[in-house]
């Protein structure tokens, strides 16, 4: 044993530390996914890409959970398929949008989210959120107009107005998980789970259907080297690695804490598709960006204060 020792006060900021950094990660990694589905995918491979990439790890989920898996009870099983439909619908939309639209301006308008869900919690329950708040979210919308204008004046592109969509979704289906009582009791695992396979199902069943684009079966021979490595980097880092680090994280830290490293994410999704896909905003995207940042961080801070 050694005979050295650093105070308590020392050793908690390494620990906080220690467990911030993979959840930043998270946040890199999640930024970098739009421009990883966007070198991937086109229109006519959106649902077979889709289908390929929550079939490669939904085995390991269902091993890793089995036991908790055969615990479900009948309206949980219910409860999660419901929410693993509006889940479809979220990365349908994403995937759609991030192929017409950059993965810069895909990262900020999916932050979104942050502003959405507050207020449409406000709206379900009747509470009138605080003026911070309601100025938090005029200044991100505001972002959001300026951000889809980056080379001057336009109408927004289908794919910004499909990002905005999955924004929305993504509110229907936290305020989902939050009042189906029938899950509130399930594990996280075995909820994820189920919602990956009803998702999975979804894609499968529009994979068959005429006009939805290539069969994965097509999809997955054509891929090469950099598609793989692309494909995995989506299932194996942007899926099963983020969702076991929050689950982690959580129970060694604050719920807060952790959505305060993961609201990086716009931050890297502009970062990694300016630096490395080479996507420009232009004077109006910039001062877009900004206000979307700033304004969701304000409207976040808001919402905790209020909390």
């Amino acid at each position: 044993m050694s005979s050295f020792a650093l105070p308590s006060s020392a050793l908690a900021p390494r620990r906080a530390w220690l467990t911030d950094l993979p959840v930043l990660l998270v946040a890199v990694v999640w930024g970098a996914s739009y421009l990883a589905a966007k070198g991937i995918t086109t229109t006519h491979t959106v649902v077979a890409v889709l289908v390929l990439r929550f079939a490669v790890i939904l085995p390991v989920l269902v091993i890793a959970g089995y036991r908790r898996l055969r615990a479900l009870t009948a309206p949980q099983w219910r409860g999660a398929a419901g929410l693993g439909a509006i889940l479809s619908g979220i990365f349908l939309l994403e995937t759609y949008g991030v192929v017409h639209t950059s993965a810069t301006n895909a990262g900020l308008i999916i932050s979104l989210t942050m502003i959405f869900t507050p207020l449409a919690e406000a709206a379900v329950t009747r509470t009138r959120p605080s003026r911070a708040f309601v100025g938090a979210a005029g200044l991100s919308v505001t972002g959001v107009v300026l951000l889809t204008q980056g080379g001057g004046f336009t109408t927004p592109s289908v794919g910004d107005l499909l990002m905005l969509l999955a924004a929305l979704a993504r509110t229907v289906h936290v305020l989902a998980m939050a009042r189906v009582k029938a899950v509130q009791s399930a594990d996280s695992l075995s909820l994820t789970t189920v919602q990956l396979g009803s998702a999975v199902a979804v894609f499968a069943v529009l994979a068959t259907l005429p006009g939805t684009g290539a069969s994965p079966w097509a999809v997955a021979i054509g891929f090469g080297p950099r598609e793989w490595a692309g494909l995995l980097f989506l299932s194996v880092f942007c899926t099963l690695f983020a969702f076991f680090v929050q689950m982690w994280a959580i129970r060694r830290t604050s719920p807060s804490r952790v959505s305060l490293l993961l609201g990086t994410e716009p931050l890297w999704a502009a970062s990694v598709g300016i630096m490395i896909g080479g996507e420009q905003l232009g004077a109006f995207g910039v001062l877009g960006a900004a206000l979307v940042l700033g304004g969701t961080t304000w409207g976040r801070r808001a919402a905790d204060r209020e909390s």
